[in-house]
C-alpha cells in the first residue's frame, strides 16, 4: 500500500496564512460540506460575511482553497484544494520556524476547543455513537522503531477511510463525519 502523506508546508507566508482560528473553521466546513459560500461560512463560524470573505481570500492566496464555480459575489461557492495540511519546524529558516510554531499553537488551540465543545455535547449524542467516542491518553516507553511502527499503523487505519472525505459517493449509508485527533509528544525529562 502506498502511504498517503500530505505535502509539507514550508513557505513562512503560507504557514502564517493558516495561523488563524477562523481559517481552521473554514477548512473544517469546506471539508464537511465540500463547497460553501461566504454566507454559509458566516453561519458556521459566527463571523460576518465580510470577515469570512476576507479569510477565504487569504486561504486562496496561498493555495488552500479556490472558487468552486457558479454563484455571484459573496454567494460564489468555495472549495478546498488541499484536504490535508502538514508542517514542522525541521529544516526551516528561523522565519519559517517561528511561523510553524505559531501555526502549531493556533492549530492545537483550535483542536482543543473543538474537543471541549464535543465533550460538552457528548451526552446528547445517540448511545450507539457515544459508545465508541472516547478520550484516552496513554504513556508508555517505545524505541524509535516502535514509535515509527505505531505511527505507520495509525496512518494505515486512517488512510483506509480517507477517500470518503473528498468523495461523498464512498460514504456508506448511516455514516457521519468523525474527527480523530492523535498527538505524539515527549514529556519533559523523558529523554535518556
Amino acid at each position: 500500500m502506498t502511504e498517503h502523506r500530505p505535502e509539507r508546508i514550508t513557505d513562512p507566508k503560507a504557514l502564517r496564512a493558516l495561523s488563524h482560528p477562523t481559517r481552521w473553521k473554514l477548512i473544517e466546513l469546506l471539508g464537511l460540506e465540500r463547497t460553501a459560500t461566504a454566507t454559509r461560512c458566516a453561519d458556521f463560524t459566527g463571523e460576518s460575511v465580510a470577515s469570512c470573505s476576507y479569510h477565504l481570500n487569504m486561504l486562496a492566496k496561498y493555495g488552500f482553497v479556490e472558487q468552486a464555480g457558479g454563484g455571484t459575489g459573496r454567494e460564489k461557492p468555495w472549495k478546498l484544494v488541499k484536504y490535508d495540511q502538514s508542517w514542522e519546524t525541521e529544516g526551516l529558516e528561523p522565519e519559517g520556524q517561528l511561523a510553524a510554531e505559531a501555526l502549531t499553537d493556533v492549530f492545537l488551540d483550535y483542536e482543543n476547543s473543538r474537543m471541549k465543545d464535543a465533550a460538552r455535547r457528548q451526552e446528547r449524542e445517540p448511545q450507539e455513537w457515544r459508545r465508541n467516542s472516547r478520550k484516552r491518553a496513554s504513556l508508555t516507553y517505545l524505541t524509535v522503531d516502535e514509535l515509527e511502527q505505531v505511527s505507520q499503523e495509525l496512518r494505515a487505519i486512517l488512510d483506509r477511510y480517507g477517500n470518503r472525505l473528498e468523495d461523498p459517493a464512498r460514504r456508506p449509508a448511516g455514516s457521519r463525519a468523525v474527527r480523530m485527533f492523535f498527538a505524539t509528544y515527549f514529556p519533559p525529562g523523558s529523554g535518556e
